[in-house]
This record gives structure tokens, C-alpha cells and sequence, in this order.
């Protein structure tokens, strides 16, 4: 069809992502780009609404301008955010000017009483099953990104969707820490089956959980960053401070205090700053670009 293959990429991409689930769905199209701050405040209401209208058929699909040109093109998008409802692979509504959640749920409302939508979230041995992993990969993009309370809302929507999904579970318990809930957080991950607990991504969560035992409030961090300082060598001092800097959220930090103390002094209580680095690695997640450039540098130190 005198397309180029980046093109036809982009093609296949949108074909899977919206409109296969479009064939019996009513997919919530949003376009978007990190640069854009209306599209970041409409995205925590798109993202509410369609998680409390996924058993009615409802499905978020989102897609960033910048990476899907081609896509964003053949839409005439001008600009963002743009949002429109699709189904059998065609819009059917512009929902852009749909800025609240009253507004939208009118619109919904009014779109599933004229559309043969099939109802029901997507699940296990559903077609529409590749959105739930579209909304997993949005909640740890935006667990990665820092905002902890908007990621537990996504996957709190997710989890009422596939709550036997280990990688929801996980995400969901990351997230609430990372929101400062770690209450939520433990009574989150007691809720769940043994099997569930030992699931490798969910005991990835319960890392997490244990590292924000260790948080303290802004003085008290302060005063072990200030300790850490005037006593380099105090192994325990060291490690206090690294600890309290991971919960506080400053992860380089407390990387490059840790191995500092693994290589100055690595049979400190039986290797604990190499222990906590691998927990701490476990918690953020092994496959995180910024646990694999620590985990090189562990390496470096340890092999050369």
C-alpha cells in the first residue's frame, strides 16, 4: 500500500493495540505526549473512568504523538490531547472536549446504548486481554516516572479487573509504597494466597515493602546523612544513611553509598551492603534500566 516499514510497524502496532480490541470493545483512544500538561491532568480522569467502565466493554488505549507519527497523522491530529472512541476499528465519537468525569460518563453512557459493545473486562481467554497488559505497562511507566498515587490508581482499576495476575499484584504493592501507603501496602499482599505470595514478581513487591520500614522523616534523615559525612568510615553509619536515602526516594544515592561500603568494606556484618544493594535491586525490579547500570557497576567492583 506504498508504505515504508517503519510505517507498516506503526500500522501493526495500532492493529493490535486498538483495533482488534475495538471488534467487540469500545476503546477510549487517547493522544498524547509527556511534554503536554493538559494530556497529563486528562489522563488520571480517562484513566478512572475507563477502569470503572471495563465490565461494560470500555478499554483504554493510549498513544504518545511522538512515537506514532504516522498513526497521529492518518487521525489529522492537530492537537493534544485528542481523544475519540473507537469501535470495529472506526471512530465513532470525538471525545475530547470531554474533560470531566461527568461529561465523559455521559458520553459513555450515550455511545453504549447505540453500540453492540460486549460486555465484561477483558480476561484470560479474551481477545481484548492485551489491554490489560497495555494498562499494566501505563501503571509502571508511571511508577517509574515517581508519581506513586496515580500508579496505585491504575492498578488498583486493573487489579478489579485481573486479580490473579501476579504482575498486577506486584505493581499494585510497589505503587502503594511508593505513594507513601505502606499499610495499604501490607494489607494488600497478607490478602493474597500463599502461592500468590511466592510468586517471584510479587516477593519482588515484598521487597519493597520492607525497605519502607525503613523510612524516616526529613530531620531524622538529615541527621544520618550529616553522620554518614562526618564518620566515612563508620560501616554502620554508612549503611543507616543508605537505607533511610533509598525510602526517601534518593535510589543513586543510596546505591553509591552501598557500594562504597561493598568495596571498602565487603565482610562487614557478613556482606549486609552487598545483601541490601541485591534487595534493594529486587524491589525496583531486575529488568529496570537503572538496577541493570548498578547491577554493572557491582559487577565491575566485584569481578573487575
Amino acid at each position: 500500500m506504498g508504505l515504508n516499514i517503519d510505517e507498516q510497524k506503526a500500522v501493526e502496532r495500532f492493529q493490535k493495540a486498538v483495533v482488534a480490541p475495538s471488534q467487540d470493545k469500545l476503546v477510549v483512544l487517547d493522544f498524547w505526549a509527556e511534554w503536554c500538561g493538559p494530556c497529563k491532568a486528562l489522563a488520571p480522569v480517562l484513566e478512572k473512568v475507563c477502569g470503572e467502565y471495563a465490565d461494560k466493554g470500555v478499554v483504554l488505549a493510549k498513544l504518545d504523538v511522538d512515537q506514532e507519527q504516522f498513526i497521529a497523522s492518518q487521525f489529522q491530529v492537530r492537537s493534544i490531547p485528542t481523544v475519540y472512541a473507537i469501535f470495529q476499528g472506526q471512530p465513532v465519537a470525538d471525545l475530547t472536549p470531554m474533560r470531566s468525569e461527568s461529561q465523559l460518563k455521559q458520553a459513555l453512557d450515550q455511545l453504549l446504548a447505540q453500540l453492540p459493545v460486549k460486555a465484561g473486562a477483558p480476561g484470560n481467554g479474551d481477545p481484548a486481554q492485551p489491554d490489560i497488559s497495555n494498562l499494566v505497562a501505563m501503571g509502571e511507566q508511571v511508577l517509574a516516572e515517581g508519581d506513586g498515587e496515580r500508579a496505585a490508581s491504575i492498578f488498583e482499576q486493573i487489579a478489579a479487573m485481573a486479580p490473579d495476575e501476579p504482575g498486577v499484584q506486584s505493581g499494585l504493592i510497589r505503587a502503594l509504597v511508593a505513594a507513601g501507603r505502606t499499610e495499604d501496602a501490607k494489607a494488600a499482599y497478607a490478602a493474597l494466597s500463599v502461592e500468590m505470595q511466592n510468586d517471584p514478581l510479587v516477593h519482588q513487591a515484598h521487597s519493597a515493602i520492607e525497605l519502607a520500614a525503613t523510612h524516616v522523616d526529613q530531620g531524622e534523615l538529615d541527621a544520618l546523612r550529616k553522620a554518614a559525612a562526618e564518620r566515612p568510615s563508620d560501616a554502620q553509619a554508612q549503611f543507616d544513611f543508605a537505607q533511610a536515602a533509598f525510602a526517601a526516594g534518593e535510589r543513586d544515592t543510596a546505591a553509591d553509598t552501598l557500594l562504597k561500603l561493598t568495596e571498602t568494606q565487603p565482610e562487614w556484618e557478613d556482606g549486609a551492603a552487598k545483601a541490601k544493594l541485591l534487595q534493594i535491586f529486587e524491589a525496583v525490579g531486575l529488568e529496570d534500566p537503572w538496577v541493570a547500570a548498578q547491577r554493572r557497576r557491582l559487577s565491575l567492583l566485584l569481578f573487575g
